[in-house]
């Protein structure tokens, strides 16, 4: 789930690690942005959760950082222990880890926030880190504004010291054109930029608990634990949710690598 197409980049992840997954998004591109007022961000991810939820997946990914920082303890409280809910946190740990100097491309909203500023003090103590708000591209990236995107990137490009070796992109929609932001940043003559999303750790922590919750006893996996290897040979199934209906991946979303390799598999886009 997240406010809009951000959630392509952890599906597709999950789609290319296990095709016969069935997969779920659900999204709630009207309401976009979600902002930064917590109990605004409450309300909209409880309701795109629970649209979700209503379809018995075997994990929730919260593909979403301002949702799972304003509204992952009320999703866990809402429906947890049947349903593992899993958040998405900005990779600063790993980004800390490469030595630096490290820069956080998010929304205006998060960067500069108690939140990322924890963040940052519990995980890259003495490491050179600037935080660069990046104000318009999530919603370029949601609405496949190529001159809006190319606007946003190149005023965060600028904001982003140029000694930088690695970016973490603080705000899902940001992996969706992360190779546009590598060659905005990439210094001549530089070493080769790092960037750090969440996609594939947070669909990685999705997977271990889904394993942890089926394992009922010393005696293995209950009867009906998820197996990827058992789906390999099938073709998963994809649900769209939009505000809580079903329908197509919106035409935004075929821009994108990722949501063209989800698009094969949605019946809507088949028809």
């Amino acid at each position: 789930m997240d406010s809009g197409i951000g959630l392509l980049a952890a599906a597709a992840a999950v789609r290319r690690l296990h095709p016969g997954a069935d997969l779920v998004l659900s999204s709630d591109p009207d309401t976009m942005p979600w902002g930064n007022a917590p109990e605004k961000v409450k309300g909209l991810a409880l309701a795109a959760a629970e649209a979700a939820a209503a379809h018995r997946p075997d994990a929730l990914i919260v593909a979403c950082n301002t949702a799972s920082v304003h509204a992952l303890p009320a999703l866990r409280a809402r429906l947890e222990p049947e349903l593992p809910v899993i958040g998405t946190v900005p990779a600063i740990k790993p980004a800390a880890a490469t030595g630096g100097p490290v820069a956080i491309w998010a929304t205006p909203a998060t960067t500069g926030s108690p939140y990322q500023r924890g963040l940052i003090e519990e995980f890259a103590a003495g490491v050179s880190v600037t935080e660069v708000p990046c104000p318009g591209l999530a919603d370029a990236v949601q609405e496949a504004d190529e001159e809006a995107i190319t606007r946003a990137i190149e005023a965060a490009a600028a904001l982003t010291p140029p000694e930088v070796t690695t970016v973490v992109l603080g705000c899902t929609h940001y992996e969706l054109v992360a190779e546009r932001i590598r060659a905005a940043v990439r210094q001549r003559d530089a070493q080769p930029l790092v960037l750090l999303g969440s996609a594939e750790a947070v669909v990685a922590q999705a997977l271990r608990r889904i394993r942890e919750r089926d394992v009922v006893d010393a005696d293995g996996p209950a009867e009906n634990a998820y197996d990827p290897e058992d789906a390999e040979d099938t073709e998963g199934t994809l649900t769209v949710l939009l505000g809580g209906r079903e329908a197509a991946l919106p035409s935004a979303a075929l821009t994108y690598a990722e949501g063209r390799l989800l698009a094969a598999s949605d019946p809507l886009l088949k028809a």
